[in-house]
């Protein structure tokens, strides 16, 4: 790894511009369309996944491409601030590339996880070392060949497949900034190490997202939401729904038809046909299932699925009445498993979802001004209204995160690029210092200031 570092710190200091990096990714949105056969199938060969998910990766590493592209030159632009005196005193901030970024990203989104983080450090000006999961090497590098075609030096975006104790660790001890999204266990151990080396440190981590249905909701288009919201990529996804809270008033109709949409959705592993794959592996499928047995062991009640697995796949599983003191009740699954829970009212469904470690992302289905009060007091980065987890994910003009025990930094927005950036504060002061001692120079500061304030 010593080699690949500092091939990366040689390319970092003889880097293009940003305007020449904005045309590489402008090249890319384009080419990763292009392509997107071979990208789907690169991503369905390795997790299982259904074509349509494996889609929403392509559509989300294009959408990133574009945007970063277009705004990053005006991000990185040196900007002037109000100085410590007003006229007296010119303020201005630099923004410079941290060095060489260090991603680690996981198996579950192959392309838009290990891609989409990248596309923001590399036209920071930064060099990126990208380690993918073991199990999904080949859609990162196939992502990184059509980069490269469109531009990219190889030496500023290398791609090092590898174990998370070899690979992984060197990635964590040599870099000059580490970005993470996994398991919260692993990600406190790279917080440990970037703490003590002192680095910037970004990570998106575990959730037991919860979706709140209100009485005003639309029944039949909330079962829809709620079907998605919890079982698209198999469940395998961050931000998917594991826990739903429904008004007694509405549980039975909107359980009903949730499980009634929820036993018509096609499970297999192929093309477009299917609306869930299958998961990772044989052993994730079986880890899923057992948080469903002990959960039942506890008294938990299937309401559907809830087989042992064939292979890889799972059907979408649905719960009620999971008490307390089952693994699921808190615990994130990251399989194709939900419970519902029945409430008495929205400020208890509130209270409920709220009462959790975790804090990525949550959902509510309402009529609008009901939605949006009670988003606003939800415990999470991400909040969607009337949808699952799309629609905040996909508005990567905004920050994207996770509260409490789901992480720190934020990818998306603003802060998803200059998190890659150190600042470096210029002041030049003019005609009057800004320190001194004596009287006179305390009485002159006095006046300058009263003044100043008109400016302010």
């Amino acid at each position: 790894m010593s080699r690949t570092f500092a091939l990366a710190r040689r390319a970092q200091a003889t880097r293009p511009s940003t305007d020449e990096l904005a045309k590489v990714f402008l090249r890319y949105h384009d080419l990763v369309l292009a392509r997107q056969s071979e990208l789907l199938d690169a991503i369905q060969a390795e997790t299982g996944k259904a074509r349509g998910h494996a889609f929403e990766e392509v559509l989300d590493v294009a959408i990133t491409s574009r945007h970063y592209a277009h705004i990053a030159q005006k991000l990185l632009k040196s900007r002037r601030v109000k100085g410590a005196l007003p006229l007296l005193t010119r303020t201005i901030v630099d923004r410079e590339p941290v060095g060489v970024v260090g991603i680690i990203s996981p198996w579950n989104y192959p392309l838009s996880l290990a891609i989409s983080d990248a596309i923001p450090a590399l036209l920071a000006g930064n060099a990126v070392v990208l380690k993918p999961d073991s199990k999904t090497p080949n859609t990162a590098l196939l992502a990184a060949e059509i980069l490269y075609e469109c531009g990219m030096p190889r030496e500023l975006f290398q791609v090092v497949p590898g174990s998370g104790e070899t690979v992984g660790q060197e990635i964590a001890h040599n870099c000059d900034y580490l970005m993470f999204t996994g398991s919260t266990a692993t990600g406190r151990k790279l917080g440990a190490i970037a703490g003590e080396r002192l680095i910037g440190y970004s990570a998106e981590l575990g959730g037991k997202n919860p979706l709140l249905v209100d009485e005003s909701a639309d029944i039949e288009k909330a079962a829809e939401i709620a079907v998605n919201a919890c079982f698209a990529n198999s469940g395998q996804l961050c931000i998917s729904i594991e826990r739903i809270y429904a008004p007694r008033t509405i549980a039975t109709e909107f359980t009903e038809r949730f499980v009634a949409k929820t036993r018509n959705l096609r499970v297999g592993i192929g093309g477009w046909d299917y609306d869930m794959g299958s998961l990772i592996s044989e052993d994730h499928a079986r880890k899923v299932h057992e948080f469903v047995e002990d959960a039942v062991a506890h008294g938990a009640q299937i309401l559907t699925g809830g087989n042992p697995p064939k292979g890889r796949l799972y059907q979408p599983t649905i719960l009620a009445a999971v008490p307390e003191g089952a693994r699921l009740k808190t615990e994130e699954v990251f399989g194709p498993v939900v419970y519902i829970e029945v409430v008495d009212s929205i400020d208890e469904a509130v209270a409920r979802a709220n009462d959790t470690e975790y804090g990525l992302n949550a959902s509510v289905v309402a009529k609008p001004r009901v939605g949006w009060r009670i988003a606003r007091q939800l415990h999470a980065g991400t909040v969607n209204i009337n949808e699952g987890y799309a629609a905040a994910w996909a508005s990567v003009s905004a920050p994207m995160g996770g509260w409490k025990d789901s992480g720190l930094g934020r990818r998306h927005g603003v802060d998803g690029l200059l998190k890659f950036t150190e600042t470096r504060t210029v002041a030049e002061q003019r005609v009057l210092p800004v320190s001194g001692h004596g009287e006179k120079f305390a009485q002159v500061m006095s006046t300058a200031l009263k003044v100043g304030r008109r400016f302010l």
